[in-house]
């Protein structure tokens, strides 16, 4: 018969299940362990350091030994600075023996009794504890040469190293290194959540989580970045950050070879070679590679938006847009193209200006072919196909195929118009139309005419002008087979049949089918003449009547008659003349 070792007999808990206990049964678990130790002493079992007289001493060895192997099992997920806090705590109570750590070996979590070496990355805040007589390592890696106290610790260091994962779970699949990763894990499908929030009741898997989910409420922030002053509430957030600084990425893709500093990061990207969108929305049955896409996702269903800014009041539906937003305030754009020098205040912005130096187009559409530098547009150019429009204007029900042209429709029935020029004060619905207005003062007209040179301030301008080369009419009436250049000239034309005529006077209740045609009418009950001659100073209310003024002062008479040769300086005096020839004359 074998002879029976003190792991044998002993009970082991988990820091988990240490937690839970109260003083008195740990009181109670240290006395049986004590007794245990003196009865297989009494039969002969020899212990490590062959000294029973100190059998607090001991035990408390015992019972760290076996909180650091719970920590070598956790994965990166652990909170790894509580799980250093409840050892201590464990190893204290009842331990005489255990004395601070005069040498910071850095490398190691516990002065040389680490299992696979984990790093102890902040001696200041967790110091480890020596005991004498303990600390041999006669355990060695034959390919690398590192050392451990037992054939257990080697066995996971040699695991973590070629990524074995024999502990499988029969409910998902889902594979790990240890055991205890397994049995945490198993909580997600039978929903074990024992340790609770005081303050808003939600609950966790284990006590490191709720601790660290606390200071959400207090506002602490013990762990503090010493290259940047930045604070954060658990020791993996700071870890994380670290990385920020020394460009550390050690979470590599097999497939692509893109490398990540977290392994949640690597996780979700794995994800986007795979297809897998495990997170699906219960109200629109949406579905998202990552549980935080779907999170903010659901804000669009209740409208929440918790991310406020301090400045203006603006609201976010995501932290990091509200982030993004405070460098409008601060004019802060530290993004920079190397190529041309443009700023802007997000990495993503660069990433697509850089396309257009390399013209790169990596969004294809399936049905024609059309490519796209962002897969937004894409997404948006899709519903041209589908006739999609999620988009609806709760106002009037006018539907959209973006979220951004119902914004901007938006304030047409609130007036607003928040982009206004410094040079003259004229504001505008959307920031693009003030980029182009801007040019006005400017003179600046970047679309130029290949064929005739012709410059325009806009390339839908230039887009319509070349039409005039090419004969192109492209907009048809269904009513009257009249062809037009553009599609706006069409929407107008069409409501000569319908006799629609939206844009209504306020002041005497005359409607126009066009916004500018609305726009000159104003004009006569203002009293308004912005087009004024430069050569005598007269003032006109339309550049129409400018234009046929200016003919006085130039002579010029461009309309000439095919019958007789005679020219005119207006096409009205020309028409008129016309009427001459075709008249027949009295007898």
């Amino acid at each position: 018969m074998e002879s029976v070792t003190f792991e044998d007999v002993a009970v082991n808990f988990t820091l988990e299940e240490w937690s839970l206990l109260n003083p008195s049964q740990e009181n109670l678990y240290r006395s049986v362990m004590r007794e245990t130790i003196r009865n297989l002493h009494a039969v002969g079992q020899k212990w490590r350091d062959q000294n029973f007289e100190k059998e607090d001493q001991n035990l408390g060895r015992y019972l760290r030994n076996q909180a650091v192997d719970r920590l070598c099992e956790h994965e990166e997920d652990y909170q790894w600075g509580e799980a250093f806090s409840q050892t201590h705590e464990i190893v204290n109570k009842g331990t005489p023996g255990a004395v601070p750590c005069e040498r910071h070996v850095c490398g190691e979590v516990l002065d040389g009794h680490s299992p696979g070496n984990v790093p102890c990355r902040d001696h200041n805040i967790h110091k480890p504890y020596e005991y004498p007589g303990y600390g041999e390592k006669p355990h060695i890696c034959k390919e690398r040469g590192e050392t451990f106290r037992s054939p257990q610790c080697l066995d996971k260091y040699e695991r973590t190293r070629t990524e074995e994962k024999p502990y499988e779970c029969k409910q998902c699949d889902k594979a790990f290194r240890y055991l205890s990763s397994l049995q945490n894990h198993k909580r997600i499908h039978t929903s074990d959540k024992h340790h609770e929030c005081k303050q808003c009741g939600k609950t966790f898997k284990r006590h490191s989580n709720v601790q660290v989910h606390e200071r959400s409420h207090t506002g602490e922030k013990p762990y503090v970045c010493k290259l940047c002053g930045k604070a954060f509430t658990s020791y993996t957030s700071l870890r994380t950050h670290e990385r920020s600084h020394t460009g550390e990425k050690p979470y590599l893709c097999k497939l692509c070879g893109k490398a990540f500093t977290q392994s949640s990061d690597l996780q979700v990207h794995t994800r986007s070679h795979t297809g897998e969108k495990p997170h699906v929305c219960n109200l629109c049955g949406k579905a998202f590679p990552d549980s935080s896409h779907l999170q903010v996702h659901r804000r669009s269903h209740t409208g929440e938006k918790p991310y406020s800014c301090k400045q203006c009041g603006k609201a976010f539906t995501q932290s990091s847009n509200l982030h993004i937003h405070k460098r409008i305030h601060t004019g802060e754009k530290p993004y920079t193209c190397k190529q041309c020098g443009k700023a802007f205040t997000c990495s993503s912005h660069l990433q697509i200006h850089k396309r257009t130096h390399t013209g790169e187009k990596p969004y294809l559409c399936k049905k024609c072919g059309k490519a796209f530098t962002q897969s937004s547009d894409l997404q948006i150019h899709t519903r041209s196909h589908t006739g999609e429009k999620p988009y609806v204007c709760t106002q009037c029900g006018k539907a959209f195929p973006d979220s951004s042209h119902l914004q901007i429709h938006r304030r047409s029935h609130t007036g607003e118009k928040p982009y206004s020029c410094k040079q003259c004060g004229k504001a505008f619905t959307q920031s693009s139309y003030l980029r182009i207005h801007k040019r006005i003062h400017t003179g600046e007209k970047p679309y130029t005419c290949k064929q005739c040179g012709k410059a325009f301030t806009r390339s839908s301008h230039l887009q319509i002008h070349k039409r005039t080369h090419t004969g192109e009419n492209p907009y048809l009436c269904k009513q009257c087979g009249k062809a037009f250049t553009q599609s706006n000239s069409l929407q107008i034309h069409k409501r000569i049949h319908t006799g629609e005529k939206p844009y209504v006077c306020q002041q005497c209740g005359k409607a126009f089918a066009r916004s500018s045609s609305l726009h000159i009418h104003e004009r006569t009950h203002k009293g308004e003449k912005p087009y004024v001659c430069k050569q005598c100073g007269k003032a006109f209310t339309w550049s129409s009547s400018l234009r046929r003024h200016e003919v006085v002062h130039t002579g010029e008479k461009p309309y000439v008659c095919k019958q007789c040769g005679k020219a005119f300086s207006r096409y009205s005096s020309i028409h008129k003349h016309e009427k001459t020839h075709t008249e027949k004359k009295p007898c």
